[in-house]
């Protein structure tokens, strides 16, 4: 890994072998999209755990992203009107995606095709858009990037 790591706000998952970090603004839905897909990835026999929820320690490895979750903060993610609760986790992996909110309208209503965002200093991922009242939100990750769950 290269240089210390950077403190960002956003959720991290696992969802297979494929990481997922949710960013976008506070009240936006990362931790309870997070959740949603965790979840719904166990009821389909698919591994799935958190890494870090609100706070993720982003680092750049030789080829690789990888997000650590701060000990203080190990297993708890916080779903809004709801409270804290323990889930299962890890304490690092590597993000394959950043899953960003999405345009219901506008002329932003498609995003770009092959859109990357920078995560930290030169970090950057390949994105993946997503609406936060979307029902099955893992269904929509999946039907974007056909390796999310492998």
């Amino acid at each position: 890994m290269t240089g210390a790591p950077s403190n960002i706000h956003a959720t991290a998952i696992v969802v297979g072998t494929t990481g997922l970090l949710f960013m976008g603004p506070s009240g936006w839905g990362k931790s309870m999209l997070a959740f949603a897909c965790i979840n719904e990835a166990q009821r389909m026999g698919i591994y799935s755990v958190l890494v870090a929820d609100d706070q993720v320690l982003i680092s750049k490895g030789d080829e690789t992203v990888i997000a650590t979750c701060p000990a203080s903060i190990c297993g708890l993610i916080e779903l809004r009107g709801t409270g804290i609760v323990r889930v299962p986790h890890i304490s690092s992996a590597v993000m394959h995606y950043a899953v960003l909110p999405a345009s219901a309208s506008g002329e932003k209503r498609l995003p770009p095709e092959g859109e990357q965002t920078t995560i930290a200093g030169s970090i950057n991922l390949p994105v993946i858009r997503l609406l936060a009242n979307t029902p099955l939100p893992l269904a929509i990750l999946m039907a974007k990037a056909p390796d999310i769950g492998q």
